[in-house]
C-alpha cells in the first residue's frame, strides 16, 4: 500500500494522516470542514482521558501521547506547554490509571481541596488548539499531504473516485455511518464558555461536582470553562442557562474568574461508544482502518492512535 485516503480532518485525521506520510506513505485527507471548525476546535484540549472507557489500548495510546506532546512542548510555535494542575474526584476509589503516564503525580492534602474530595497534582499536556491545529495542518502539508474539501458521502464514493490502497475512516460521530457497521456511537454535548484569563496558569478538573462536569483550562489569552457530558444530545447551540450553572460551578472553585468578561462560548459533539475503535474493517473492497469514538479524548490519544493505525495499514510498497 502506498496511496491512503484519510476521511476526516480533527485532530485524529490530522495526525494519523502526519504519521501515515511520515511513513512514506502518499496521502489525501477529505473533510467537510477545517479543523478549527470540528469538535477538535471546540476543546479544553487537555491531556487527559475524558468520556472514554481506559482500556490498556486506551492508556497505551494515551501514554505514547503524552510523549510526543512532552517533546512538541519544548517548541512554543506548537501551541503545546506542560502545565501543572489538579484532577478532583468525589467518588470513593477514583480510577488513576491514567497517572501511569505521568512522570509526576501527587496527591493532594485533604485540607487543600472542597469537601467530600480527593484530588491529584500533575503536569500534563495543555494545548492551544487554534495555535496547534494551525501548527499541525501546516506540518501534514509540509509531508506533502493534500487536503481536499469534500463532502463523503459513502466509502463506494471513495473507492471510485480516489482509487486509494486505503482508506482510514477518522470522521467522529460520523465515522459509523460511513461503515455502516457500528450502532454504538453516539455525542456526548460539552458546552464551555471563554472567558478572559486574570493570569490563571493552573488548571483544574472536578470530575464529580454535585453541579455538574467541571474544569477551568488557563490558556494564553482566555480560560476554557465547562462544562457539560449530556450522552445523546445532538444540540449544537449555547444554552443561556446552562452556561448560567458553569459560570457559578467555576467561580465558586477558582474565585479569580469572578468579574471576567465572557470572550466567546461554544458546543461540541463528542465521538463517544462503548470503546474506541482502531481497528482493520472486514469486509471491505479494500483496506481500510477504523479510527473514531475518542469521546472527549481526541487530543490525549491523538499520536498513540495514529502510530497504531500506521502500523495496522503497515509500510508503503
Amino acid at each position: 500500500m502506498g496511496r491512503v485516503t484519510v476521511v476526516g480532518a480533527g485532530v485524529i485525521g490530522l495526525s494519523v494522516a502526519h504519521e501515515l506520510a511520515a511513513a512514506g506513505h502518499t496521502v489525501r485527507i477529505l473533510a467537510d470542514r477545517e479543523a478549527a471548525a470540528s469538535t477538535s476546535g471546540m476543546a479544553a484540549a487537555i491531556w487527559f482521558p475524558h468520556d472514554v472507557k481506559r482500556s490498556a489500548q486506551v492508556l497505551d495510546a494515551s501514554a505514547v501521547t503524552y510523549q510526543r506532546f512532552q517533546r512538541l512542548a519544548e517548541d512554543p510555535d506548537t501551541g503545546v506547554a506542560m502545565r501543572a494542575g489538579t484532577v478532583l474526584s468525589r467518588r470513593p476509589d477514583p480510577d488513576l490509571s491514567w497517572t501511569r503516564a505521568v512522570p509526576h503525580y501527587e496527591p493532594l492534602d485533604p485540607a487543600r481541596v472542597p469537601g467530600g474530595a480527593t484530588g491529584v497534582r500533575c503536569v500534563v499536556p495543555l494545548i492551544q488548539t487554534d495555535v496547534y491545529l494551525t501548527w499541525l495542518r501546516t506540518a501534514v502539508l509540509a509531508l506533502g499531504v493534500e487536503i481536499r474539501t469534500a463532502e463523503v458521502r459513502s466509502l463506494a464514493e471513495v473507492q471510485g473516485s480516489e482509487k486509494p490502497d486505503a482508506i482510514v475512516v477518522a470522521a467522529g460521530l460520523r465515522s459509523a455511518a460511513l461503515l455502516g457497521d457500528d450502532d454504538e456511537v453516539y455525542p456526548i454535548r460539552g458546552q464551555v464558555v471563554r472567558l478572559a484569563n486574570p493570569g490563571l496558569t493552573d488548571w483544574i478538573t472536578d470530575q464529580d461536582n454535585p453541579g455538574g462536569l467541571t474544569y477551568v483550562v488557563p490558556r494564553r489569552h482566555d480560560v476554557v470553562c465547562g462544562g457539560t457530558g449530556e450522552a445523546g444530545s445532538w444540540d449544537d447551540q449555547p444554552d443561556p442557562e446552562t452556561e448560567a450553572a458553569i459560570l457559578r460551578r467555576v467561580r465558586a472553585l477558582v474565585p479569580e474568574l469572578a468579574g471576567q468578561p465572557v470572550l466567546s462560548r461554544g458546543v461540541g459533539l463528542r465521538p463517544a461508544r462503548s470503546s474506541v475503535r482502531v481497528e482493520a474493517v472486514p469486509g471491505q473492497a479494500l483496506p481500510v482502518i477504523a479510527c473514531y469514538g475518542h469521546g472527549g479524548a481526541g487530543f490525549t490519544l491523538s499520536w498513540g492512535d495514529a502510530a497504531r493505525v500506521t502500523t495496522l495499514i503497515g509500510p508503503p510498497t
